[in-house]
């Protein structure tokens, strides 16, 4: 069994409940209105919703005859108010299993937490589910359209985790293919977590470990 210095959490759909596809349409929906564009194409749509590039934001842009800047800046406005709202409804919750992770504490491992999603939008996650002792440091991305280049499965943000935490061997939990990539390019193993929103999800890439909740997690980096 290989001994981890680190164990560094995915956000979205690992500790929290991802956000409905249809929150996402809504919010993006109206950071178009807010630039002027009251009927946007489906596909523009889910183009932003599902990943969108610079170059990408950029073309659509363009189509409409948008400043990117400031319709990003409503897109990112729009999108973390509806993550907000879900939260403060109990529409969208934290997993029971994060409790699993209180008993990391008891050994000598550092806890870190990575995502995709605004820094301020984790930051409010952390807070509002009482989290924040679970985990020594953590990053979302900047509400700008350079972060788009830092995503997973980039590892920049594990990179930088992994220098905070002095960490030299360390596993990195998400959901996605993508979390399996960039845990992988930073040089760390992978636990992948099959939640029912990817129960079905036939990975192209092979983690390290394939659980089915946190309380797994931990036993491996426990052991």
């Amino acid at each position: 069994m290989t001994e981890y210095d680190a164990v560094i959490f995915d956000n979205d759909g690992v500790l929290v409940e991802p956000p409905a596809y249809d929150t996402q349409a809504e919010a993006t929906r109206t950071a178009f209105e807010a630039v002027g564009v009251a009927d946007v194409d489906r596909n523009y749509l889910d183009a932003v919703i599902s990943g969108i590039t610079v170059d990408g934001l950029r073309e659509i842009c363009t189509a409409y005859n948008l400043d990117p800047e400031s319709f990003w800046e409503a897109r990112e406005y729009h999108d973390e108010q509806s993550q907000l709202e879900k939260f403060r409804a109990g529409v969208r919750t934290c997993y029971d299993d994060v409790s699993a992770l209180s008993a990391l504490s008891d050994h000598p491992i550092s806890c870190a937490l990575v995502s995709n999603n605004h820094h301020s939008t984790i930051e409010f996650i952390l807070e509002f589910f009482e989290l924040h002792s679970l985990f020594d440091t953590y990053y979302g991305r900047p509400k700008a359209i350079d972060s788009l280049r830092w995503k997973k499965p980039n590892p920049h943000y594990l990179d930088k985790a992994l220098a905070d935490l002095n960490a030299e061997s360390a596993l990195y939990v998400g959901d996605s293919q993508s979390d399996v990539v960039a845990a992988h390019r930073a040089g760390m193993d992978s636990a992948f977590v099959r939640r029912a929103h990817c129960s079905n999800l036939n990975l192209a890439v092979t983690p390290t470990y394939e659980v089915e909740t946190l309380h797994d997690v931990t036993a491996i980096v426990s052991d």
